[in-house]
């Protein structure tokens, strides 16, 4: 019995680590499955009620994640400063995004930065802004489907890195997942 506890305990300590990794990988494809869902939804708001419509990511001091939707009411585009006029207005509450908080969230990994999926020969650089459309922290759509190219980076502080990529002409939205071992994303 106790031979079988010791080759139980080796084997549990072996494959708890790797158990806690798959876990946090899974973590972020939630998150960023998450953020696609929403970018898509804004998309679909602008193109049913004919206006430009943007979506703003808030992040808490203590790294919980909202979002809102919001509709162009004077016709220069969903802006930050239209907002807190109250000019844009919103389309809805501010929402919690359910799979961002403590173990995931808006980031990059702690180390060496990565690679640049739009210039895999450079680096990214200002890490310390994880969503970025242009200077702004909204994507924006049109109503025929267009939106504002940008990219959300999302992580579980550790490891894992995925970005989820919007781009400019078509409104699509792209999710690639970086290798740090290759420094490439696929």
């Amino acid at each position: 019995m106790t031979v079988v506890l010791a080759i139980f305990a080796v084997v549990t300590t072996m494959a708890v680590p790797h158990l806690i990794r798959q876990n946090a990988g899974h973590q972020v494809r939630l998150a960023a499955a998450e953020t696609v869902t929403i970018l898509r939804r804004a998309r679909a708001n602008a193109t049913r009620l004919n206006v430009k419509v943007g979506v703003k990511f808030v992040i808490t001091e203590d790294q919980i994640a909202y979002y809102r939707m919001y509709q162009d009411s004077d016709g220069d585009g969903v802006r930050s400063k239209d907002i807190l006029a109250g000019i844009d207005t919103p389309l809805g509450p501010l929402r919690r995004m359910a799979h961002l908080g403590h173990r995931v969230g808006f980031g990059f990994p702690p180390g060496e930065a990565p690679r640049d999926p739009g210039n895999p020969k450079r680096r990214l650089h200002r890490l310390q802004d994880p969503i970025r459309f242009n200077r702004s922290d909204i994507a924006s759509f049109g109503p025929m489907g267009t939106a504002t190219p940008g990219s959300l980076y999302l992580t579980d502080h550790r490891d894992y890195l995925v970005v989820v990529r919007l781009v400019g002409l078509s409104g699509r939205v792209r999710t690639l997942i970086y290798d740090r071992k290759e420094e490439s994303w696929r």
